[in-house]
């Protein structure tokens, strides 16, 4: 729990610190689908097929909140900041790349015991997470950019 709460607060600092290209509106949208997605993938791997869990296997996590309240959306908000936007798609794919690996050692941290760790593995591994993080940044990029398309056309 120790862990969980000082990332949340680097996070949340850092994501409000580095934030110039999200405006207000944006980073509620960012939240918003952040916390739905999360919710939905957790409640299949995490509920429905014990994959993974964050405080304990069999109960409501209330804790849990914590983590899909206020760690996953900050970082959402920072990757979506410094993605390179207007590079090659070679800049792209280096960057989520990057990206993807601070978020498997930040997982890896998180499985450490408590106090410092509070995700738990059932059959789930670090080899999954780094495979399938592409897929959902891509798809946070998609959501990003559909949201800017939106505020284009009002």
């Amino acid at each position: 729990m120790i862990g969980l709460m000082i990332a949340v607060l680097a996070f949340n600092s850092i994501a409000y610190k580095v934030n110039k290209v999200l405006n207000k509106n944006q980073i509620v949208h960012i939240w918003m689908f952040t916390l739905a997605f999360q919710l939905l993938f957790d409640l299949y791997t995490d509920v429905g097929y014990h994959a993974y869990w964050y405080f304990s296997k069999d109960d409501v996590d209330w804790e849990s909140l914590i983590h899909i309240l206020f760690l996953v959306p900050p970082v959402n908000i920072i990757f979506l900041n410094y993605y390179p936007y207007d590079k090659s798609i070679y800049s792209k794919i280096g960057f989520v790349f990057l990206f993807n690996i601070i978020i498997v050692i930040y997982e890896w941290v998180a499985l450490l015991k408590a106090p410092w760790g509070y995700f738990h593995y059932g059959w789930w591994t670090l080899w999954y997470s780094f495979m399938i993080n592409p897929l959902l940044l891509f798809l946070l990029i998609k959501y990003f950019n559909f949201v800017k398309k939106i505020e284009k056309a009002i």
